[in-house]
């Protein structure tokens, strides 16, 4: 798997510009992954896919990043909500979301819209959702709605997954700063209807309690299928800046190899002492939070083989704070040595660092990457801990 991305870097960097202008990437690339069978690394082995777990999801997605942060993280963030249907939901809405072959899945954890009870149990649900990565070639969506309240109670959420027929995409998305061909377009419902069985009333995917066992993991017999949610998405988020990171430095040995110093002695920038120590701690940081991505993504695996009990809420907050740190060492990294000293030049409009500077940018603008998780998680994690 891995190698099969590696194989497709050269022509995702050259195609670049030309999925900023569509806002996703195009056809061909999407029927490549297809061969390739990166959206079936994560689908049950019972419903057509590899199940080869959430090691190989993120060797390949910080590959692609690497190639083209766009791509990847519409990639990334269409394919890895797999994991979440294959963990929370039983088996009919799994066959049904499973059968059509290919899974491709955005998804949103901001409660938006109204769900309201249908006679039949099911639900009928009308709102929008933004920043819906992943979208164009989707076959579901998922989403949170909200229940209104009894007696003036406050709402609860409504954890659901939509097929296709019931929900439309809006032309929304490109003009950002960054990742301008990510396919992170709006999605709206109308009076939609969402069956039972495809919806978990009082569920918030990232505050989902798994420690008592999950229908994906009793379903598969697999201890993955049944891990904190939380982390699994963080560890995902991780993986988006690592790729990210690992492409600006690309960029940059490149211009180390081929552009001389600016004051004498002119000589090739990679003899220069202070290239030299600028790149070398670039690549011990971004190495750096490579392993320990790794280790956190061995860590929640091994949380789910000691067990559901084991898959507790402090664990998807500790190994959440791993991540957190993954995230800004790469935004370090890339901020603080790579960006400052690769030159004007660089940054020209169209040129391969500008445009990852720019998706950098928007990366670290993220509400859950650069405000929930450095705050609202880790102060819950000490809670947890204290208490």
């Amino acid at each position: 798997m891995v190698a099969r991305a590696e194989a497709m870097i050269p022509e995702l960097v050259d195609r670049q510009a030309e999925v900023e202008e569509r806002s996703f990437y195009a056809e061909d690339i999407h029927e490549k992954f297809a061969r390739n069978g990166f959206y079936r690394i994560l689908q049950p082995r019972r419903y057509g896919g590899y199940e080869f777990g959430l090691d190989t999801f993120v060797r390949v997605s910080t590959t692609l990043l690497r190639g083209c942060p766009s791509t990847g993280w519409m990639f990334t963030l269409g394919a890895m909500h797999t994991q979440v249907v294959a963990t929370m939901f039983g088996e009919r809405a799994q066959s049904e979301a499973f059968g059509v072959g290919d899974f491709i899945c955005p998804g949103t954890a901001v409660p938006s819209g109204s769900a309201e009870r249908s006679a039949d149990g099911g639900w009928t649900i009308s709102g929008k959702w933004s920043y819906c990565s992943g979208s164009p070639y989707a076959t579901h969506f998922l989403g949170h709605a909200l229940i209104a309240g009894v007696n003036g109670a406050s709402p609860k959420p409504l954890f659901f997954l939509a097929p296709r027929s019931q929900w439309t995409r809006l032309d929304d998305w490109g003009r950002q700063l960054g990742l301008r061909g990510s396919g992170s377009h709006s999605i709206t419902m109308e009076n939609a209807y969402v069956p039972e069985h495809l919806a978990l009333p009082g569920v918030q995917v990232m505050e989902a309690d798994v420690s008592g066992g999950t229908p994906g993991r009793d379903l598969h017999g697999n201890p993955e299928y049944g891990g904190g949610p939380l982390s699994f998405t963080n560890l995902g988020n991780a993986a988006l800046a690592v790729g990210i990171a690992r492409g600006a430095l690309d960029i940059y040995e490149i211009l180390l190899r081929e552009r001389t110093t600016l004051v004498p002695p002119i000589v090739a920038r990679h003899h220069d002492p202070d290239y030299q120590f600028w790149y070398g701690d670039a690549v011990g940081m971004i190495g750096t939070a490579e392993a320990a991505l790794l280790n956190g993504v061995q860590q929640w695996h091994d949380n789910c083989v000691r067990g559901p009990a084991a898959v507790t809420r402090q664990e998807d907050l500790r190994i959440s704070a791993i991540c957190r740190h993954v995230i800004q060492l790469c935004w370090d990294a890339v901020a603080n040595y790579l960006m400052p000293t690769a030159g004007a030049s660089s940054v020209r409009h169209g040129e391969r660092l500008e445009r990852v500077w720019r998706d950098m940018s928007m990366l670290h603008s993220h509400g859950g990457i650069s405000v929930l998780l450095p705050t609202v998680a880790v102060r819950e994690l000490t809670r947890v801990r204290m208490r």
